[in-house]
Parts: C-alpha cells; structure tokens; sequence
C-alpha cells in the first residue's frame, strides 16, 4: 500500500537578472528587496545570491535552521564557499564533530577570568587613542573608529604594540573581508578574490612569525591563551588552528565591533536626548576606564547597544546548507541546497517590533522587553550552537570604549544628512560618516 506524502508547494521563484538575480538590488538595499520580494512571493522562496539560494524568512525559519537540532543543516556547506580561500578553519564555518572539539578548546579564551583581564588591558589604551582624535564640524568617524579597534585588537588579541606594521595587518584584514562577496571567484589580479587571498597569506605569515614567542607565553592576550588552551582531556590546537583561529578572530573582533559602534554614533548624533542620557550616567562613574563589575550598571548603553545591532546587524544574513531533504513550511528543500536567513529582515517585522524603522532603545528594557516574543527575532550574533562565541567580548569592547567616548566628547549628524550603508559583507558607512565632534572639558 503506498504511503501518502503531504501535499508540498513548488517553491516560488524570485526571477531576476540573468545569472545574477537579485543580487545587485540586495547589495544595494537588502531589506527593501527582501520586503519586496516576500509581499510578492511569500517567506520562502528560490533566488539567486552569487549562487542558488532558498531564501528563508521570520523568526521560525532562524529557529530551525540555527537550531539545527536534526543535523539538516551544514554550516560548512553554507559558509565555506564565500569564505574558506580567505578564512579556512574558521569556527563558524564547522560542523560538529570538529566544530565541539575546536569550540570546547576556545572558550577557555572567552571565560570570565579572561574577559576581565582582557577589559583591564584595554582601558588605559582606549584613552590613550581617544586622545588623538581629531575635532571638527566634519570628522569621518569610521576610520578614527576601525583604528581604534584594530590598535586594541592587536593589543588584547595578540599582545604585541601597534606599529608601522598594522597598517599591513589592516590592510590585509579589509582584503580578506571583502573577497567572500567577490563575483569573479578565482583569484585573478587585480580582482577582490585575489586581493583577499594575497591579504589571507600576508596575515599567515605574520601570525606564523609570532608563533614560537606565544607558544611559550602565559600572558594574558587572546593569542597567548590559545596557545596555552586545553579541552578537559588536555588536547590543545595546532599552530595552524592557532592561525586560522586568530585570523578568523581579529577581523570579526574588529570589523563587527567597529560596525556596531559607527551605527552607535550615528543613532546617538541623530538622538541628542539619548546621548545626554548614557553621557550622564557615564560621568556619574568614578573612572574613565571600567572595572568588569562596572557592566551591569550600564543598562542604558545596553540597550542602545542592542537597538543599533537590531537596525543594522553587522552581518546580514547567515547561509547554510541542507545536508538531506528537509520540508518547511509546505515546501520541500531538496538536499544539498543553499539556504539563508536574514538578521536584517527579521529585525524590521512589524509583527515582531512596534515601529521598527525607529531609533528605540527602551524597546530592550525589563519593562517591555520586545525581543523576548521570539527566541530568533533579535539574532546579530546568530543562534544555536554556532551563536558567536564572542558575544560577550563585543559587548564588553563596545561599552568600554562608549563609556569613554561619552566622557571626552559630545557629537550631532547634520540634519540633512542621510547615512549611505554598505550592508554586505559587514555593515559600514560609504562615506566614512562625517559628523560634527567636539571635545568637551
């Protein structure tokens, strides 16, 4: 007797340009194309983003593919195509069982006795930078910011002084960066693939240098803990996991963190009243730099926090693929097919936010705690097994060095400006963000 099947819809399909899709609109404006495309087709449907992709919307379809409690989804089948020539071995693109085992080693690097010498290392630096900014009624803020966070990332991740040499680090790192989004995907000169593996190998040779100083350092940098890291049966990475590891480590630590920030600063120049509000409860604090205990007492700067990652995540979308056939929603997604969900989108569901398109911080309060409807309607730093596993030092950074800034400066956005956003393949500003900055007494 033959078995029933439930009845499956035939996936929608996006259309598009030939051989591209809708991939310039989404690089242009992906949330307005998502919405577009969603009114007219639905939450799932077939298109084209560099490859053919199952595009997945809402907060259930991030529940089940982040959760992936079947095993239906690959993150090395998702990501590994746009980023292993540029950052192979990298913890987000693994699948268990390599991708437990490499994890369990890590977060010894992430504990909270780590984190608060990581913090006290970075206090007095952040001063010291911040003391060089410049003032003016047009001061592109983005690159004061990435240089910020690259200076501290070469301090607390790899121990070392900044120097001559990290404008070549930074360099690279912006390569590499870019290179995953790259349409001509063979590294031919002078194309953005090639740049990024010529950036790839310049930063292997650098870190390789380092190495055999870190092997035998119990200081407290993210370089020389890794080196130090054991899982509870005393294994420990090799130096080319050390390698990939750090690289991997150092872009996301620097470019998400400079990606929230400059979204910071451009929410709190366009909200004088919000920025009067954390700057006085900052200069309520004794000191400058934070003590780790200090956190908690921030709520204010919290929740601005997770108001600029939820209008402009720094990563947009998450790609996976399937490893069998999996059905959602009425359709049938063949095995071996790529599929995205999109932070951004779900971000902005007015049936998830009340006036998403507003700068709303209080939204993240106790009192109302909008993000708390859905497990997956507030995913910046994904979710599941693979949810950052440097979430709480990128919350960390991001109020330490606010806390000073609020401190030392008072800023506004032009009321006429409007803010041209590069939203893949990390969010930024094109233009650098031109505000008006001032230092106070």
């Amino acid at each position: 007797m033959a078995h029933s099947l439930p009845l499956m819809r035939a996936l929608p399909d996006a259309g598009g340009l030939p051989g591209i899709g809708h991939l310039p609109a989404m690089l242009s404006d992906p949330l307005t194309t998502l919405n577009r495309l969603e009114s007219r087709l639905g939450p799932v449907f077939r298109t084209r983003l560099l490859r053919d992709a199952v595009v997945l919307l809402g907060p259930d379809a991030n529940a089940r593919v982040l959760q992936n409690r079947d095993g239906e989804f690959s993150s090395a089948g998702g990501w590994g195509w746009f980023i292993d020539p540029v950052f192979p071995g990298a913890v987000m693109s693994m699948d268990d069982p390599a991708h437990r085992f490499q994890r369990r080693i890590m977060q010894a690097a992430f504990k909270k006795q780590a984190l608060v010498r990581y913090l006290d290392h970075m206090g007095p630096e952040i001063g010291r930078v911040l003391g060089r900014w410049q003032t003016g009624d047009a001061v592109p803020v983005f690159p004061a910011i990435k240089q910020l966070t690259l200076d501290l990332a070469t301090r607390v991740f790899m121990g070392v002084e900044p120097g001559p040499e990290s404008a070549h680090v930074d360099h690279a790192f912006i390569d590499a960066v870019e290179a995953p989004i790259a349409l001509i995907r063979s590294p031919i000169p002078p194309f953005k693939m090639w740049r990024g593996v010529k950036g790839r190998e310049y930063l292997v040779r650098h870190f390789r240098e380092l190495m055999p100083r870190k092997r035998d350092s119990d200081a407290p940098d993210f370089f020389s803990q890794f080196c130090q890291a054991r899982d509870e049966q005393g294994r420990r990475f090799s130096d080319q996991e050390i390698i990939d590891h750090m690289i991997f480590l150092m872009m996301a630590a620097h470019d998400t963190t400079t990606s929230t920030l400059t979204t910071l600063f451009h929410a709190l120049g366009r909200h004088p009243q919000w920025q009067e509000r954390l700057r006085e409860r900052s200069l309520a604090m004794p000191d400058d730099t934070l003590a780790f205990d200090d956190l908690e007492s921030l709520q204010e700067i919290d929740w601005c926090m997770k108001e600029a990652l939820r209008l402009y995540p720094p990563l947009t979308s998450i790609p996976r693929r399937t490893t069998r056939e999996v059905e959602f929603a009425g359709h049938r997604l063949p095995a071996d097919t790529l599929v995205g969900v999109f932070p951004l989108h779900t971000h902005y569901m007015p049936a998830w936010w009340s006036e998403p398109y507003r700068f709303d911080p209080e939204r993240f309060a106790p009192a109302r705690a909008e993000h708390r409807g859905h497990a997956f309607q507030w995913i910046p730093f994904g979710g599941g097994a693979h949810r950052c596993i440097g979430q709480h030092f990128a919350e960390l950074q991001v109020k330490a060095i606010l806390h000073q800034v609020l401190r030392r400066f008072r800023w506004q956005v032009p009321a006429s400006y409007r803010l041209p956003w590069q939203a893949m393949p990390i969010s930024k500003p094109r233009d650098g963000l031109p505000l008006r900055l001032q230092r106070l007494r």
